[in-house]
């Protein structure tokens, strides 16, 4: 009896993510006028939407932005990305670059909405302090210059913990605190979670749909396996763990965003 009831509650289990997931796909419009209007007072559709994606190394994009990425392309947004390095730690900046690349183009963002800066003071490395003022600077800049009204970034603790994340969320949190974006343009943080919600693919999917978030991007089994191919592009960072983390990781699957304040707030610059 006991393993009738076991499959029952699987199954049941499984049916409401595949229901949340079919009501996301009818909802996102919706969410996306919600989190713009916040600022900008606008009915946006899809085609209006132009959001930058600011990362810190080649393959943050898919590692940790396809869901999001994907179904923003799928509505016919104008999709951007800023990638603070070229990721060349290990000396590998060239090739990472032309990864980055086909790694997009897979996701569905055109080279020439690809913007990868290679500043020295800039690193890619997780002992390195990026300065707080330069990294707004160069994001504030690229805001202004393409009339972006959705930013999406890494929150406090950066997914990963990678201290080059968590210096782009300061440097987003330092531009909304002393009001230097547009207004019409909203700033996202993505949620870090739990070590195991992070690794329970989309079985995580109900806990993100009930907890509280300004946007929820969901992908099913397509998305999936083109957030699949645009981290095999990536062939230098391929280790086994990353073979892990394609397969068990809910980032591959779901993305949740908070808004980040906007508002008076003391931040020291260093």
């Amino acid at each position: 009896m006991s393993i009738y009831l076991a499959v029952f509650i699987l199954l049941s289990y499984l049916i409401w993510i595949k229901c949340i997931f079919y009501r996301h796909r009818r909802t996102l419009l919706k969410s996306l006028k919600h989190v713009t209007n916040i600022l900008s007072g606008g009915e946006p559709n899809g085609a209006d939407v132009r959001a930058l994606v600011v990362t810190a190394h080649p393959d943050d994009e898919c590692m940790f932005f396809a869901p999001t990425v994907i179904r923003l392309v799928e509505l016919k947004a104008s999709v951007h990305l800023l990638c603070l390095s070229e990721g060349n730690y290990y000396n590998q900046g060239a090739q990472r670059k032309e990864e980055l690349l086909n790694s997009c183009a897979m996701l569905g963002i055109p080279a020439s909405r690809i913007t990868i800066t290679n500043h020295k003071k800039l690193p890619d490395d997780p002992k390195a302090e990026w300065s707080i003022s330069l990294v707004s600077s160069v994001i504030v800049k690229h805001i202004r210059a393409h009339s972006f009204n959705m930013v999406l970034t890494f929150d406090g603790r950066g997914v990963s913990g990678h201290a080059n994340h968590t210096a782009i969320y300061k440097a987003v949190s330092h531009l909304a605190t002393t009001g230097q974006v547009p207004n019409d343009c909203c700033l996202l943080s993505l949620v870090t979670v739990g070590l195991f919600r992070k690794y329970i693919s989309f079985l995580e999917l109900p806990l993100s749909w009930l907890l509280p978030s300004c946007l929820c991007c969901i992908i099913g089994s397509e998305g999936y396996r083109q957030a699949k191919a645009a981290m095999l592009c990536h062939r230098s960072q391929l280790l086994w763990f990353r073979y892990l983390y394609i397969a068990f990781s809910r980032y591959m699957y779901i993305n949740t965003f908070q808004a980040i304040p906007q508002g008076p707030k003391n931040l020291k610059i260093y």
